[in-house]
């Protein structure tokens, strides 16, 4: 399964539109657009799932960079995630 990270997304871009940017490609296996989880609003990045490494590099390759909205997507395989400690961080108060 390749994980592919979609940014610069119009905000109005819902799951069902990104899966339809790249079933042309080959299997989606899921499309998800990220949402603010405060205001239910698209964050502007999303990630597809594919099946195919060889499909997943294709739709890469043809979608990075192309016009949606009159905004140009970023797309590439995604990083795994850092798990990275949260909260608790930074400036403790010293007397």
């Amino acid at each position: 399964m390749i994980n592919i990270y979609v940014g610069n997304l119009p905000y109005s871009v819902r799951d069902e539109q990104l899966r339809d940017m790249f079933t042309e490609f080959g299997n989606v296996a899921s499309a998800k657009v990220v949402m603010d989880r405060d205001t239910n609003r698209s964050k502007g990045f999303g990630f597809v799932e594919m099946d195919d490494k060889s499909a997943a590099e294709t739709a890469i390759e043809a979608m990075n960079g192309k016009d949606m909205g009159g905004r140009p997507l970023r797309v590439n395989e995604a990083r795994p995630r850092e798990n990275s400690p949260r909260g608790g961080g930074g400036g403790g108060f010293r007397r």
